[in-house]
């Protein structure tokens, strides 16, 4: 049989293992341009049938039989295409000795191959021959001449499958050892060290890849990385990008760099240059609108912001959230609620519903604001649930605790035992006088959910405020710590209900801990109670003054300071 009809065949029988469609020849192949490159076989019977076999057993999953069968069949033919078939069935059906077999004598009858070579150093990585290994990369590389490069990008990445890491930084070192005036042989160093968590080797090495390439933006990036570190990371890529005003990726990093470290301003100022290349990048986009709002440019946040919308940006309703706020710090509420009510599905439908009712609260709209949520469509109970939450909260904000009580309840006649009902019931409890309800609620809460840190608290909480049962009180809030061992409320209980002990010392170390991961108001309110019941009055009232300033209106707060230092 003529080699031509014989790639016919091979391409008509490469379907295989995985299903795929008949492959097609190109036209334009020649009998002359098919023998330069493939061996000339005649197509027996035998072979035929062994074609067949190899197919047929491929097919109905039997792949052993496939594998070895595909396997001979490149050893009697010498054709490349064979052997890369008999290597990815063998792959197919994990039998990484015959599959290592057939990809050595693919790289062998197609030596230019890169991705013979490839699969020839990954499976050597997977069966654990280091020695066979290092011999076979090395060769690799010597015979890659103007292709290195590459190669050691991928070098890595082909080693992966060995196990252990140490052996792969020791092979990666010494196979890379003749090409370190090239940059990527030093990349390929630091990612080998970077796999045995070795950072300051990894640093080390992209560092000498940067001394040959120091316009090289991904070995900047992996810098960057390693570093660990946001400040460091702002000065190093704030260099990188002076030098190199191109390197997009890393002028996107610099400016994230920036926001992590509140530098609003040059974070701004460097997504305006990405904008200025790519302005119809929504990323870049959303980036500067997000920055204006924080910086209260509102004029340039609600541009950006509207231009996202015509740009197609996926998700629109956050970018009406945002419209909707720019509207409300400027007091323009009809607009408010016009973004907000476009807002009609979704994961911010929730939002979008409060912040209108909001809205509407402030234009001292209650009982209208009480309408819309109670006419606000829900597409599941967990939703209900939400908007009866959201009017109770509307409801106490406006001091009408027995009206958000009464929503609760009546939530909870439908649904008594959803735990988001139970926890906000609750807490409206205690604030109607209701402490009996406040203590079953948070028991069956408890009953409910074993784990919910925050049901402990509040029941411990509100035992030590009434200096009632404090061993209990102190015993629910230590499971709670149990839980949510940083949680700055929970650490804010524990120091209560050391004050209530009579240990001031202990309560204010709790207290500061707590405040130093929270600056919450009612935090520094107990703060200043125990500096003043600890005879440090002038701290008490610095400590009240200064959360005064940023919370005027908080009750607890204002309660605090007037029974204590009066009025």
């Amino acid at each position: 049989m003529k080699p031509y009809l014989f790639c016919v065949l091979l391409a008509a029988l490469s379907a295989g293992v995985r299903g795929e469609e008949t492959a097609e020849v190109p036209e334009a192949a020649t009998d002359t341009a098919i023998t330069d490159r493939l061996p000339s076989v005649e197509l027996t019977p035998a072979l035929f049938y062994q074609f067949l076999l190899a197919e047929i057993a491929g097919g109905r999953g039997e792949v052993t039989l496939a594998s070895d069968t595909y396997l001979k069949l490149a050893e009697t033919t010498r054709d490349p295409r064979v052997a890369k078939r008999a290597a990815e069935v063998a792959l197919y059906s994990r039998r990484q000795d015959v599959a290592l077999a057939a990809a050595k004598l693919w790289s062998e009858l197609e030596p230019d191959s890169i991705q013979a070579q490839q699969m020839v150093t990954s499976l050597l990585a997977a069966v654990g021959k280091p020695e066979d290994l290092a011999e076979h990369v090395s060769r690799q590389l010597a015979a890659a001449k103007g292709n290195i490069g590459p190669i050691l990008l991928q070098l890595n990445r082909m080693l992966a499958r060995h196990e252990d890491k140490e052996v792969i930084r020791r092979l990666v070192f010494e196979v890379t050892a003749p090409y370190l005036g090239i940059a990527e042989a030093h990349f390929a160093r630091a990612q080998a060290a970077a796999g045995v968590n070795d950072k300051a080797g990894a640093a080390t090495e992209i560092d000498r890849a940067l001394a040959l390439r120091p316009n090289w933006e991904h070995a900047a990036l992996i810098r960057v990385q390693l570093l660990n570190d946001t400040a460091a990371a702002v000065t190093f890529l704030g260099h990188f990008v002076d030098a190199n005003p191109a390197a997009r990726e890393a002028r996107m990093a610099y400016a994230r760099a920036l926001v992590s470290e509140r530098s609003y301003a040059l974070a701004r100022e460097q997504f305006d240059k990405l904008l200025a290349a790519n302005p119809n990048d929504v990323d870049v986009v959303y980036a500067v609108a997000v920055l204006s709002a924080q910086l209260k440019d509102l004029d340039r946040a609600e541009k950006h912001f509207k231009a996202l919308l015509t740009l197609g940006y996926s998700d629109s309703n956050n970018v009406r959230i945002y419209l909707g706020q720019i509207a409300e710090e400027r007091h323009q509420w009809d607009d408010a609620l016009a973004w907000y009510g476009r807002v009609t599905t979704g994961e911010q439908y929730l939002a979008a519903r409060g912040r209108a009712a909001h809205v509407l609260m402030q234009q001292k709209k209650l009982d209208e604001a009480r309408k819309f949520l109670e006419e606000s469509t829900a597409s599941t109970v967990e939703e209900r649930d939400q908007l009866l939450i959201l009017e109770a909260q509307m409801l106490r904000d406006a001091g009408r605790a027995e009206d958000a009580y009464a929503v609760l309840e009546g939530g909870l006649a439908q649904r008594p035992d959803e735990p988001d009902l139970l926890y906000e019931a609750a807490l409206t409890a205690e604030k109607v006088g209701k402490t009996d309800v406040l203590e079953s609620h948070l028991r069956r809460l408890i009953e409910i959910k074993p784990d919910n840190a925050h049901a402990y608290n509040a029941l411990g909480y509100s035992l030590a405020d009434r200096n009632e049962r404090l061993d209990e009180a102190q015993s629910l809030i230590d499971k709670a710590l149990k839980l949510a061992p940083e949680d700055p409320f929970i650490l804010d209980s524990k120091g209560w209900v050391e004050f209530r002990r009579g240990d001031g010392a202990a309560a204010l170390d709790t207290l500061q801990k707590a405040f130093a991961l929270r600056a919450d108001p009612e935090i520094a309110a107990h703060i200043g109670e125990v500096l003043w019941s600890l005879g440090r009055r002038d701290d008490a009232r610095k400590t009240w003054a200064e959360a005064m300033k940023a919370s005027p209106d908080n009750e607890l707060l204002v309660g605090t300071v007037k029974r204590v230092s009066g009025p």
